[in-house]
């Protein structure tokens, strides 16, 4: 007698049983792709940047710079040109479309909004955690185009507006394109992202005010403060009574700021990151465009 069996036997015939996996992840997809010219440009405008922030310790105490100084804000604002043309070359590299350019209003407007909601409160500016998150999701070559817009339109919405404002728009471009930059944008997800998010932004803010504070650090009336730059001085001189002076004037303002990011992050990142995601994708910025004949119509005779 054969024994019986809960599973009837395998037909000769059948396919053998197949397994199932979840579909690799696709690649983000980025609204901005930089390519050899706008990063070029890019390069150009970050190199004048770093001369604009950093002469008073490039520059030796007899340099016709420092001879200067009081003009320099001035000269340096010609920054605002060279940034209108990086964004012009990625724009007309890139192709930037009419859904990217509505993204880049729509989060823009948002960063532009949240800036007065802390300005002026210990540093408390939720607009930067905003860009940390967009960065990272659209690149690096959006987020320098959305980081430098977002400046220049909260400039112009709390009267901002002044010498510092090219300074700020570059070093916001710079702040989120960092995120960009962060590695494993495929693949990192969940917990670890977030942490990692909020690692950068807490780094980031407080470079940003260091940045910043080498901006406005070098106007300060030499007789008003001994921590005030001096042309005089060597530049290892001036780089302890810059560090003194941030340590003075701007540490609380730069802690409030990269504590707010970082509580924002871990807090609210993990729905907008998915959010952002989703409108990534649904947008479909590098889906190539096609266009196809209609079929014709056949009219009954």
């Amino acid at each position: 007698m054969t024994p019986l069996s809960s599973t009837p036997p395998a037909s000769p015939s059948s396919p053998p049983p197949r397994s199932f996996s979840p579909p690799a992840q696709q690649r983000q997809a980025r609204a901005i792709r930089l390519g050899p010219r706008s990063t070029a440009a890019l390069a150009l405008v970050s190199a004048v940047g770093v001369a604009g922030f950093g002469w008073p310790f490039l520059s030796p105490p007899a340099s016709q710079v420092n001879a200067h100084s009081q003009d320099a804000p001035w000269l340096f604002a010609g920054l605002l040109v060279l940034l209108v043309a990086v964004v012009a070359a990625t724009v007309s590299e890139a192709g930037l479309g009419p859904k990217a350019v509505a993204m880049l209003g729509v989060l823009a407007a948002t960063g532009a909004a949240l800036r007065p909601l802390g300005a002026g409160t210990a540093g408390l500016e939720p607009m930067f955690f905003l860009m940390v998150l967009s960065g990272r999701v659209l690149g690096p070559g959006f987020g320098f185009v959305l980081g430098s817009v977002t400046m220049f339109a909260s400039a112009l919405l709390t009267g901002g507006v002044g010498p510092w404002m090219p300074f700020q728009m570059l070093a916001m471009g710079w702040f989120t394109t960092g995120a960009g930059l962060l590695p494993f944008p495929d693949r990192l997800r969940g917990r670890t992202e977030l942490v990692m998010l909020a690692v950068y932004g807490f780094a980031a803010a407080f470079a940003y005010g260091t940045v910043m504070n080498m901006q406005g650090w070098p106007f300060m009336d030499t007789l008003a403060s001994n921590i005030a730059f001096d042309p005089d001085a060597p530049a290892a001189a001036n780089l302890a009574r810059f560090l003194t002076y941030c340590l003075a004037t701007s540490m609380g303002w730069d802690l409030g700021r990269a504590v707010v990011t970082v509580v924002l992050t871990l807090t609210l990142g993990a729905p907008l990151l998915r959010a952002l995601r989703r409108a990534t994708r649904r947008a479909a910025f590098e889906a190539p465009v096609t266009f196809e004949t209609p079929a014709e119509v056949k009219h009954p005779t």
